[in-house]
């Protein structure tokens, strides 16, 4: 069996404290802000209003993933103390409300910046948010959370902060899963070309086109096969709140469903349109 007992701090200088869980938002969002930023370089977009945007992602994910929690885990608690809402530091936020906080962000960005459309920013930022999703998972490792059912597996964890039971590693199951998923999508953003194989005219052009997947292939790949992974993976945690107990799925599965969905619908559609140029 595998110990565990990472202390979550990473740093303490008198009031200031780094905090591995912190480092790894800071992590996924600023790779996130270097990808897009090569995206719009590439695509012939100017970069200017990136940093409001970013700014717009931070927040939206953060309020979208506290509210989604304190909505559908635990309503009774913050409709009782409604000022805890606001207790972000102490924990508990939602990986759904946090992925439908990017997209009321990203609709916003796109709202004040009409030059940007909104399913194109969809499809490029999808990427580096399931990347983002995959830090966010291993910040929940160093803080020992989101454990997974017990386990006689070899692999089986031992949260030595938590109890010394040997359980699955959930949080690693997920974060391996998402970066799988961002390595795959990465890779079909910048080969479109090589997937579509074109066929070469007898005339050379003189510049090569920019062969790009066809809209909302991206976003809904990326939707679809995150909270299709989260589905699973919900087998293997431990139940975070007593209402689920007795329930054949949970509130997280519950709560993936529309989001398969809407990422398949949109995989779908894009069958029907031609390969953006």
């Amino acid at each position: 069996m595998i110990h565990w007992n990472i202390d979550p701090e990473l740093l303490s200088l008198g009031p200031i404290h780094i905090k591995w869980y912190g480092l790894m938002f800071l992590a996924g969002f600023s790779l996130g802000f270097r990808f897009f930023t090569q995206v719009c370089l590439r695509e012939g977009f100017s970069t200017d209003k990136l940093d409001s945007g970013l700014i717009k992602v931070v927040l939206g994910t953060i309020i979208g993933a506290r509210l989604f929690h304190c909505l559908f885990y635990d309503p009774e608690y913050y409709f009782a103390n409604p000022a805890r809402i606001l207790a972000v530091w102490e924990g508990g936020l939602a990986s759904h409300g946090g992925g439908l906080g990017v997209l009321v962000a990203l609709w916003l960005f796109t709202r004040q910046n009409p030059e940007f459309k909104l399913l194109w920013i969809f499809d490029r930022m999808a990427i580096p948010t399931v990347m983002t999703g995959g830090f966010i998972r291993i910040g929940n490792l160093m803080n020992s959370e989101i454990l997974g059912l017990p386990t006689n597996a070899s692999w089986g964890v031992v949260f030595e902060r938590i109890d010394k039971i040997p359980r699955h590693p959930a949080m690693v199951y997920e974060s391996i899963c998402y970066f799988i998923i961002f390595a795959m999508t990465y890779w079909m953003y910048w080969n479109w070309d090589r997937i579509q194989k074109p066929v070469e005219t007898t005339a050379k052009k003189k510049k090569k086109e920019l062969m790009l997947p066809p809209e909302g292939f991206l976003f809904g790949t990326v939707i679809a096969l995150i909270f299709l992974a989260r589905f699973f993976i919900e087998y293997f945690k431990e139940n975070q709140e007593a209402f689920k107990l007795g329930m054949s799925v949970n509130m997280g599965q519950l709560l993936s469903v529309p989001f398969i969905l809407v990422g398949l619908y949109f995989v779908i559609r894009s069958f029907r349109l031609k390969p953006a140029t």
